[in-house]
């Protein structure tokens, strides 16, 4: 196909995407529902972004599970699902779990580009391939974004540009440290001394690719280890990748330490690195043959702060609303792993899930719907549940919506409750919304897992002068729709 016969030529359009990874691919499909005009650019060839490279050593540390307890046209189905995108089509949906080869319910990273790709083509999402955004700058109150292929103008553009930029500490020596993202082939590494910096999900992902091949293996960072399954948070190390925490409790010759590096220098054809220790007052001196940094990455944000975008944090995440507006220049938004911008109430300390798939998925879906009828005038009609049915309805979705379980604490389900009439289910929104809109009075509900590990429902009731905050119970099989959560709730909505 010549550049001419691609779609989305240069041009003005209501809105722009940049990029063809989940988050930009899954704000496209919703903005077609809503019969949203708009143009997608992307310097790839081909649908998948980061999960056309990345994770380097393959397994995903997110869940498909290949024969889950639902079918997929089942409302339950994200729960069991955290790598397909989301689709109204129960045909289009699970198409990850539909590429896995049944030996881990961890996919492989080309089974996950596999399912991208297939989700592109039968739901004919268009993308202008091999356009490359390379500025941007406001004009008559427009964005223009300069490109390989000419410019693109609109006063909407959605960034799903990830969080990609390599980024290690400023130390003596850091030149010679080889980044997560240049890592050569395991084979490479037999034999060798290797020391780690970073000792979070891509550090242990090196580790455990390495741990066959290397001699000896070092992870070193300032903070202790942290797993997600006791942490629950979703920068923390996920359990596929344990084997080189076993092996150092072990004794195996893979060592764990909290120190940060001070100072990396030649040797005899080795390196020298210096640790301090950040648990312990000591010091360390230790000769590798490769120094990696699993050290993180940032924002590719370019000359976006040129137009307004602030950012904050050494990953240089932009500054967001709760629907992933730029908090600075208006009509700039982010999907995708950069939507964690937008940090929500961070309750018990946690950040959202926006950082990975299962949970940007569904702030798309919220995006869209905001912007057809905050931008685009469009009507989306709520759904009516009679008065009387509002508790169980709520408890049903406690219960079986994904969203609520993949973004737990940060989107809910809400229910207007207009002072005479049924209820008015409007959908998803970001919870902190939610509870700074005062408008109308309304019941929501999130999942939450407390500081003791504890699942359960919370529900938040807003008032015309206040909201409150009300946990219920849990229960053994997470089925909250007991006798006494029902009797709690409905008493709840009885009082507004």
């Amino acid at each position: 196909m010549t550049r001419a016969q691609k779609p989305f030529p240069p041009g003005r359009y209501p809105l722009v995407i940049v990029g063809s990874g989940p988050g930009a691919l899954q704000a496209s499909y919703f903005l077609r529902r809503h019969r949203i005009k708009h143009a997608v650019i992307s310097a790839d060839r081909g649908p998948g972004g980061m999960f056309r490279r990345f994770p380097f050593f393959d397994r995903l540390i997110s869940w498909s599970k290949p024969f889950p307890p639902t079918d997929a046209g089942a409302l339950a189905y994200e729960r069991f699902d955290w790598n397909s995108l989301l689709s109204e089509n129960p045909r289009h949906k699970g198409l990850v779990r539909k590429e896995m080869d049944g030996t881990s319910y961890f996919p492989r990273r080309s089974e996950m580009e596999r399912g991208l790709v297939k989700f592109a083509r039968l739901t004919n999402l268009k993308v202008r391939y091999g356009c490359e955004w390379q500025g941007t700058r406001r004009e008559n109150g427009d964005y223009v974004l300069s490109t390989s292929h000419g410019e693109y103008t609109a006063p909407l553009v959605l960034f799903g540009i990830g969080v990609t930029e390599p980024w290690t500490p400023d130390i003596p020596g850091a030149r010679r440290v080889v980044h997560y993202v240049d890592l050569k082939q395991p084979r490479d590494y037999a034999g060798k001394r290797i020391l780690i910096i970073g000792k979070r999900n891509s550090g242990f992902e090196t580790a455990h690719g390495l741990l066959p091949w290397a001699s000896r293996i070092v992870m070193a960072s300032p903070s202790p280890v942290t797993f997600s399954i006791t942490a629950r948070h979703p920068s923390a190390a996920r359990a596929v990748y344990m084997q080189p925490y076993e092996d150092y409790v072990l004794g195996g010759g893979h060592y764990v330490l909290n120190a940060a590096p001070t100072a990396i220098e030649p040797t005899a054809g080795a390196l020298r690195v210096h640790l301090e220790g950040t648990t312990e007052s000591q010091s360390w001196v230790f000769e590798v043959d490769e120094v990696v940094g699993a050290t993180g990455f940032q924002t590719p944000l370019k000359d976006l702060p040129d137009v307004g975008v602030t950012t904050f944090g050494h990953q240089r995440f932009p500054a967001l609303t709760p629907f992933w507006e730029s908090a600075s220049a208006p009509g700039i938004y982010f999907v995708g792993s950069t939507s964690q911008g937008a940090t929500g109430l961070k309750k018990y300390g946690r950040a959202s899930n926006s950082g990975v798939v299962n949970g940007f998925r569904h702030n798309a879906r919220v995006l869209a719907a905001h912007l057809a009828t905050t931008r685009f005038g469009k009507e989306i009609p709520p759904t009516k549940v009679p008065r009387a049915g509002v508790p169980m309805h709520l408890l049903n979705c406690a219960c079986e919506d994904g969203a609520l379980w993949n973004q737990q604490a940060y989107l809910a389900r809400v229910v207007e409750l207009p002072s005479r009439g049924p209820g008015l289910d409007v959908g998803l929104q970001p919870l902190s919304h939610f509870l700074d809109s005062s408008d109308t009075q309304g019941v929501a509900v999130t999942v939450e897992t407390d500081p003791e590990g504890v699942i359960r429902p919370v529900v938040y009731l807003r008032g015309t002068a206040r909201c409150s905050e009300h946990a219920l119970d849990t229960a053994p099989l997470l089925d909250f729709r007991t006798k006494a959560n029902t009797a709690e709730l409905r008493a709840l909505v009885k009082g507004l």
